[in-house]
């Protein structure tokens, strides 16, 4: 392979240059499609660990990890919130010291992005960031992967993101921008992504081709879209809010209303779990439309690429 990302922290999308998210993808797509077959695939971490240090619940990022370790031939210990419970039962840095003298990589699950940067200064062996406040960098690359598979050249491809600015946002915010996307996000008044990734966004758009624009109107942002894209109301650790969310959100359901606003062809992502009837509707997410399990097959592929090109 002529990339490898060995020795390299994944913490933000920033981390990976376009030609490295590239390879993740030809690999993705490689073994995806059998190409690079399951025997090839079992020789890639024979006796390698990976360890799933998780301070929240997960189905499609530990279930990716765990299935893509097993297919490249090595193992996942899952370690959860009983185990650890990172930065309380024990400093984040001592329990990365520990990690980094007994296993070969790290997918980390974590509340603190502050926490996830201790980790991969401190481990000593590479870090991926499986989602923190801030990023969730795995799922962009399945994310882009997806409205490849179904779009085409990335270049231009219209993208309506329908919802709460926060860490899924910030990462497709980052990987659009790096890839001539045109991406329109609207979300609610003191929703927005921050400023700092926005404008970063915004910065590698205008080196790409592509555009990154905000608002507050979720049918200008679907108007003549290709994807459009949404994402729960209320995420883990915001329940207390849940009221005033789901007033504040109200306007921003993804039904079959807002997809009139797009193209007739318009795929709808969603990252999972979906809380039906809130932010999405049966009707979509059940509808002919909608690529958000394909979206979650791909977080297997991507992770599973991005796991080769470390142990390679």
């Amino acid at each position: 392979m002529a990339v490898s990302l060995a020795e390299k922290n994944f913490l933000s999308v920033l981390d990976l240059t376009r030609d490295e998210i590239e390879e993740v993808w030809r690999v993705a797509a490689a073994q995806k499609s059998g190409e690079i077959s399951a025997d090839e695939q079992r020789q890639v971490a024979p006796g390698r660990s990976l360890a799933l240090l998780f301070d929240k619940a997960s189905l499609r990022t530990r279930l990716g990890f765990e299935v893509a370790m097993n297919q490249l031939g090595g193992d996942a210990v899952y370690l959860g919130p009983m185990e650890v419970n990172v930065g309380q039962r024990e400093a984040v840095g001592d329990a990365a010291r520990v990690l980094g003298r007994t296993v070969d990589a790290i997918a980390a699950r974590l509340f603190s992005h502050d926490d996830m940067q201790v980790l991969g200064e401190l481990g000593g062996v590479p870090v991926i960031n499986a989602m923190s406040n801030l990023e969730h960098p795995c799922q962009a690359l399945a994310d882009l992967l997806t409205i490849r598979e179904h779009k085409g050249d990335l270049t231009g491809v219209e993208v309506a993101w329908v919802g709460d600015g926060h860490n899924v946002c910030h990462s497709l915010l980052l990987i659009a921008g790096m890839f001539g996307v045109n991406l329109r996000a609207a979300t609610p008044a003191t929703y927005d992504p921050q400023t700092d990734i926005v404008e970063k966004a915004q910065e590698l758009a205008g080196e790409s081709g592509g555009t990154i624009t905000l608002g507050s109107d979720p049918a200008a942002a679907a108007k003549d879209a290709d994807v459009v894209y949404t994402d729960v109301w209320i995420s883990a650790g915001q329940e207390e809010g849940a009221i005033r969310r789901r007033t504040d959100f109200r306007d921003f359901q993804v039904n079959e209303e807002l997809m009139a606003h797009a193209k007739s062809d318009a795929i709808v992502l969603h990252c999972l779990p979906a809380h039906r009837g809130e932010e999405i509707t049966d009707e979509v997410l059940d509808g002919p439309q909608c690529a958000a399990f394909d979206q979650a097959e791909n977080r297997l592929h991507t992770q599973r690429a991005l796991l080769t090109l470390m142990f390679s």
